[in-house]
């Protein structure tokens, strides 16, 4: 078979399902596809490949590189490679990425733009797939179409002179004898046998009115119960064009469970899991407030877990029990709840990692490790929506769910809540692990002004370089700090604003030089000048003092929270500011603003 060399990028499975699915469809066109993460270069060789490249690349972050492509980047980065140090290499990109983010599909860029620096060629256009409309509607048409574009390199490969001799004859004999042509053929002759027309749907309507003449309406509905298997009108005589059966790649079995071990696969390979009790839970917000958020507290004092404030970690997670319940009872496999169930890969199959792992949750610390010694701090909302797929109900995300009723025999109603002296709380343990180092960080040189903005749960982050800045001018007390500004934003003042009593204290004592605090329900009260409704408001309000910090004064700019508007509008508003404080057109602002961005001064941590 036509060999080409097949890479993956990923940073939570996405590109590398893909990946998989590539490979197993090469088979049926007549290639063999040699499958590895991009992290193993000891198992291939750009430098000397002949061989069509192929990659999928994921981006994480606001426009990061998966962790398991950082060193392949790090390696094609060398500013001593020769310009045609990848001359002989054909490739093509599939980059995967979400709109709703700045950088969009920056990882798979980063990598397409350098290898077309280092000359390698394209044999076959760059895709980007864009989660926020569905990946699909990019990675189904491209994968479709690779397969031509390999075809034709291959062709063009043997050298033009055969090409043009042999074109039209190759082309006649694959149509008589090519096993691989003959064999979608026969599927798609498969295919058409499979529809379902007309005639059998009247033979199926004649059938069920027999039945029921002869009174045996109620037999019948038992027989046509929806179920995994069965459908029912109409779906059921509808017509439908039916995909042939995939051949069989997993043998699974029930074996009963003896024991009571029970595991949670780790998140990868090389990262340390930590098993942590959690020493305090907290509900920030009102029992009005239209969101609930719960703050948790780790101990991670006998553990060598770290962090800096600005980090994030990682939080894994099981499935609902009840909905684990409902699928057993869907399955017909309720009483055999506790059993084991073993999977095993038919040995004759090139299908790869069949049911891929719950994924860990990302959180942003909200503390620091100078401020709470020992002790990790995390917020977040309970993730509530309704279900009607089947019966409307209200359901409650994955992790936030589970935390939500893991810490209720624990949880207290505000911040200043204590237990009476000898009360022993329970402490119920969850598994974290640690994310890779992010940019997401104070200056090193504290004498730089900060700008933070985070509304709702974006404020994480801020009350840890807010908790670690405190306790930095405790110890140096003649030093020299630069401003922080915060600008935060809530519903409303009195259900949801979230470290309010903890804001004041810094305030009061000039850790935090300047407070601008939105409430986008409120309603003015009286005569007072209406407050800003968004953070975006807040920060147009102060344009020029904004201006000066970043542009006079070598300030940062944090933005933690909703990528899909406040994170845009933000940006937006920054260029209106540069543009008017600076008096340049729109475009020349937005390079300015750019330049912030790779001189990491302007940094994102969005979601």
């Amino acid at each position: 078979m036509r060999r080409f060399l097949l890479l993956y990028a990923t940073e939570r499975g996405q590109a590398k399902a893909i990946a998989e699915e590539i490979s197993e469809k090469a088979v049926a066109y007549g290639f063999s596809a040699d499958l590895h993460c991009i992290s193993e270069s000891h198992k291939y060789d750009l430098k000397t490949e002949t061989a069509p490249l192929v990659v999928v690349v994921s981006t994480t972050g606001n426009g990061d590189l998966p962790d398991t492509a950082r060193k392949f980047v790090k390696a094609i980065q060398d500013k001593t490679l020769p310009s045609d140090f990848f001359a002989h290499l054909w490739y093509g990109l599939l980059g995967l990425g979400d709109s709703e983010y700045t950088y969009f599909c920056n990882g798979g860029k980063i990598i397409d733009k350098r290898l077309q620096e280092l000359g390698a060629q394209r044999f076959y256009d760059t895709g980007h797939a864009d989660d926020c409309v569905g990946l699909e509607l990019v990675v189904e048409p491209w994968i479709n179409g690779l397969w031509a574009a390999l075809a034709k390199h291959f062709l063009l490969s043997r050298g033009k002179e055969e090409m043009n001799g042999t074109l039209t004859m190759a082309s006649d004999a694959s149509r008589r004898t090519d096993p691989v042509t003959q064999e979608l053929l026969h599927i798609e002759s498969q295919v058409g046998l499979l529809s379902l027309d007309d005639s059998r749907r009247k033979d199926a309507e004649v059938l069920e009115q027999n039945a029921v003449n002869r009174g045996q309406s109620k037999t019948l509905t038992a027989d046509f119960e929806p179920s995994l298997t069965r459908s029912i009108p109409p779906l059921s005589q509808a017509s439908l064009s039916i995909p042939a059966l995939p051949p069989e790649y997993l043998q699974v079995h029930l074996e009963e469970s003896f024991g009571q071990e029970q595991s949670q696969a780790p998140v990868t390979s090389v990262d340390p899991i930590f098993h942590v009790p959690i020493s305090k839970a907290v509900q920030l917000t009102m029992n009005d407030a239209i969101k609930t958020t719960l703050l948790i507290e780790l101990d991670i004092s006998k553990t060598d877990f770290s962090y800096q404030p600005g980090d994030a970690f990682n939080v894994i997670c099981p499935n609902s029990d009840s909905e684990v319940q409902h699928l057993l009872q869907r399955l017909q496999l309720t009483d055999r709840r506790e059993h084991c169930v073993v999977l095993n890969i038919k040995a004759d199959t090139k299908k790869k990692e069949h049911l891929p792992k719950l994924q860990p949750r990302p959180y942003s610390c909200a503390s620091s490790s100078l401020f709470h010694p020992g002790k990790l701090h995390f917020i977040f909302n309970i993730v509530e929506f309704w279900s009607d797929t089947t019966v409307v109900a209200l359901r409650k995300g994955v992790c936030t769910g589970w935390l939500a009723t893991l810490v209720e025999s624990v949880l207290q109603p505000n911040t200043h809540a204590s237990r009476a002296d000898g009360e022993k709380a329970l402490a119920p343990e969850i598994s974290i692990s640690p994310r890779a180092t992010n940019f997401f960080h104070l200056p090193n040189d504290p004498s730089v002004p900060i700008i933070m903005v985070g509304p709702g749960t974006g404020i994480a982050p801020f009350i840890g370089f807010l908790q670690h800045r405190e306790k930095l001018q405790e110890h140096h007390p003649d030093g020299h700090f630069g401003a922080m500004w915060l600008f935060f934003g809530c519903r409303h003042k009195d259900r949801d604003y979230l470290f309010r009593e903890e804001l004041r204290h810094f305030l009061k004592c000039g850790i935090l030089t300047h407070l601008k605090v939105s409430f986008s329900r409120d309603a003015p009260v009286g005569e007072e000048e209406a407050p800003a409704k968004y953070v975006q408001d807040s920060i147009q309000r102060h344009s020029k003092q904004v201006a000066r910090v970043l542009l006079q004064e070598n300030g940062h700019v944090y933005v933690c929270g909703d990528a899909k508007n406040m994170a845009k509008d933000v940006n937006d508003v920054l260029v209106e500011i540069i543009s008017k404080e600076v008096g340049v057109e729109k475009l020349e602002a937005m390079k300015t603003l750019a330049t912030l961005k790779e001189e990491k001064r302007y940094l994102q941590d969005i979601w």
